[in-house]
């Protein structure tokens, strides 16, 4: 029988990585302070110790190179996971990751590949401003050849990020800050977690919530307030973008008639309007109410307490969303 232990979202990262790199000694890992004690907010404490600094490899403050060097290691045939910790400076290795490592698998005609595993941080709160707490996740879902995950549980944290290391494919799975210190249930031994196969957390019969990546939190907690009215939500998780499991959630909205998308990233042009789209061209749903997005504003993050309170999505604004739905 597995053991399951109950351990943070970042302690599961930190696990997928040991066990990774002692399945399979072509996997590495590299970024900037990825070698410090404290091991880029713990989920790479203690590698370097365990697997050698040729494996563990710390970069200076210089996010084209070392993105580069890591698609160049992939294409030698490494297994490489590459650690952005701020994701708003990872836009300095933009030409790498569009120009090249989406491509290559395109242009050899799928006789070559490079399955760059890129773990993006992504702030938010404490100050941070707007140079600190970006999330691009509609923009990397909208680029071809390319994987998204935005795992909101340490359980999807280490399944997806062992199933990043073992595919074929580059990858960018996109990590809250603010869920690293979250704990869930997670299995001792390695498994995996599928890309496109998106979860139902919380069954309902009233409206249906998409709840991307950090959202999840606050939507569950408003469905259990909701639930002292008689009001029955269905929480989707998708888990990951691109591919997204439209399937699992145009059959909930079949169900319910009405469709939320809360979603961390900006309102305009973003992951919440896509998954709207693809749910009113099936045929096959009858909406009651108009869908709804629950966004950022199309604004920059602010950096004081007040404003930033402002800024974000909360308990409030998602249940005045779905008040709003059901009238």
């Amino acid at each position: 029988m597995t053991k399951i232990k109950n351990i943070t979202y970042a302690e599961a990262i930190n696990e997928a990585m040991s066990q990774s790199m002692k399945i399979d000694s072509k996997v590495i890992t590299m970024g900037q302070l990825i070698d410090y004690k404290s091991g880029i907010f713990g989920t790479t404490s203690g590698l370097v110790e365990k697997f050698g600094s040729e494996r563990v490899k710390d970069f200076p403050v210089a996010e084209s190179l070392m993105t580069s060097a890591a698609l160049g290691a992939s294409i030698a045939g490494m297994k490489v996971v590459l650690v952005h910790i701020r994701i708003d400076f990872l836009l300095y290795s933009l030409d790498a990751i569009t120009n090249w490592l989406s491509l290559w698998r395109f242009k050899s005609n799928n006789k070559s590949s490079a399955p760059v595993i890129i773990r993006a941080i992504v702030g938010r709160g404490w100050g941070q401003g707007p140079q600190h707490s970006k999330s691009f996740h509609a923009w990397f879902a909208n680029l071809p050849g390319i994987n998204v995950a935005m795992p909101s549980t340490a359980f999807d944290a280490k399944g997806l990020l062992l199933e990043s290391i073992f595919g074929e494919n580059p990858c960018i799975i996109l990590e809250h800050r603010s869920l690293f210190n979250l704990k869930d249930n997670v299995p001792s031994e390695p498994y995996r977690v599928k890309y496109g196969k998106a979860v139902v957390r919380r069954k309902g019969r009233d409206v249906s919530i998409v709840a991307i990546g950090c959202m999840l939190l606050d939507c569950l907690k408003v469905a259990k307030i909701l639930s002292q009215e008689n009001i029955s939500v269905e929480i989707i998780d998708p888990r990951t973008l691109s591919p997204i499991d439209g399937s699992t959630i145009i059959n909930s909205v079949k169900k319910t008639g009405r469709l939320i998308v809360v979603d961390p990233g900006w309102l305009s042009y973003g992951a919440s309007a896509e998954i709207i789209t693809t749910v009113i061209e099936s045929p096959d749903v009858k909406m009651k109410s108009k869908p709804i997005r629950v966004a950022l504003p199309d604004s920059h993050t602010p950096m004081s307490k007040s404003l930033e309170d402002e800024y974000y999505i909360n308990k409030k604004k998602i249940l005045s969303a779905i008040r709003k739905s059901l009238k």
